[in-house]
């Protein structure tokens, strides 16, 4: 090869500076410092100054060139694959920074799924309300665990305060519920990829099954302490499909509408976001499965439910959105 060094560097040397300037930047800062951009081009640039390197280790290139392109390719190596501060800050910075800030960005999409579950609450309680019949079409057996339009007071009531009798029942219906919505939350999120239409029938459904339960408690004056058996775990639980929706919502409408970017890099974009949401929703789950677990099981009084169920929700709207801290803070 017969390229000199002085037009090698001229036909590569703006892409080394804008390299250059993208990791002063994450080290001065963080990676927040970049735009979208120049996150997505930051590993290109990092593969197209590791060839630049390769070339002038083959061709002998002046020995300071070569030095400069090691130091950079450490440094965006070191960006791109390094760990900042080590696990425990990173795990830090999540729960501080990355989960809510991403609930947060999700806001809009979140609101039409609370709205769309809604809907179907309303929708599967005036079904039932009208036509007893809708029940067993809208809840199924599985779900209903023996429950229904014609059950009486007492065996509805045996299932919501464990006294020894419906025990059995309830804890079968936890476990199911929890399975239940676990398997609703992922749906929501992996089908908002078909622009967002599968993701918001399901929140519609899960909300019409809801309803119809509520319906048929109801009926026989336990209205109030039905609500209050499900939101020891129900607000976290409904909170967090609502947020998986918004997920897979937030997918959706970036494909359908990319704006001026492709569409593959508008899902990419939109996928960092979903994608750290998701691991909270998980943990949302996991600490819903925790309170239908034990608190749901043991606690009999309706007020420490309410109680319960709200302080979780408060938490949740405080820690998502009226908490703001930056990275580093």
């Amino acid at each position: 090869m017969s390229q000199d060094s002085t037009s090698f560097r001229a036909e590569r040397e703006g892409d080394w500076q804008r390299l250059e300037a993208m990791l002063k930047r994450i080290e001065g800062r963080s990676p927040r410092a970049l735009s979208d951009d120049d996150l997505l081009d930051l590993p290109l640039l990092y593969r197209s100054t590791l060839s630049s390197l390769s070339v002038a280790r083959a061709t002998v290139l002046d020995r300071a060139l070569i030095d400069y392109l090691e130091a950079l390719s450490l440094r965006a190596y070191l960006a791109i694959y390094g760990a900042s501060g080590g696990f425990g800050r990173r795990i830090a910075r999540f729960f501080l920074t990355d989960w809510p800030a991403a609930m947060r960005a999700l806001w809009v999409e979140t609101l039409v799924a609370i709205a769309v579950l809604a809907a179907g609450t309303a929708a599967g309680f005036l079904l039932v309300q009208s036509e007893p019949g809708w029940f067993d079409s809208i809840v199924g057996s599985a779900m209903a665990g023996g429950r229904g339009p014609y059950a009486s007071a007492e065996t509805l009531k045996s299932i919501l305060y464990t006294d020894g009798k419906g025990q059995d029942g309830l804890k079968f219906f936890a476990t199911y519920l929890f399975t239940h919505n676990a398997q609703i939350s992922l749906a929501c999120f992996a089908l908002g990829f078909a622009f967002g239409v599968p993701t918001l029938f399901l929140v519609f459904y899960n909300g019409a099954a809801l309803g119809a339960m509520l319906q048929i408690y109801a009926a026989k004056g336990l209205a109030i302490p039905m609500i209050g058996w499900l939101s020891i775990h129900g607000t976290t639980e409904l909170f967090a499909i609502a947020l998986a929706a918004a997920a897979g919502l937030h997918i959706g409408t970036r494909i359908a509408f990319p704006g001026a970017r492709t569409r593959m890099a508008a899902a990419a974009k939109a996928g960092r976001t979903s994608g750290t949401a998701m691991i909270g929703v998980i943990l949302m789950l996991a600490v819903a499965g925790l309170l239908e677990g034990v608190g749901r099981q043991t606690i009999n009084t309706d007020w420490i439910r309410f109680a319960i169920g709200g302080g979780m929700l408060l938490f949740w709207l405080t820690y998502y959105y009226g908490i703001r801290l930056r990275h580093g803070d």
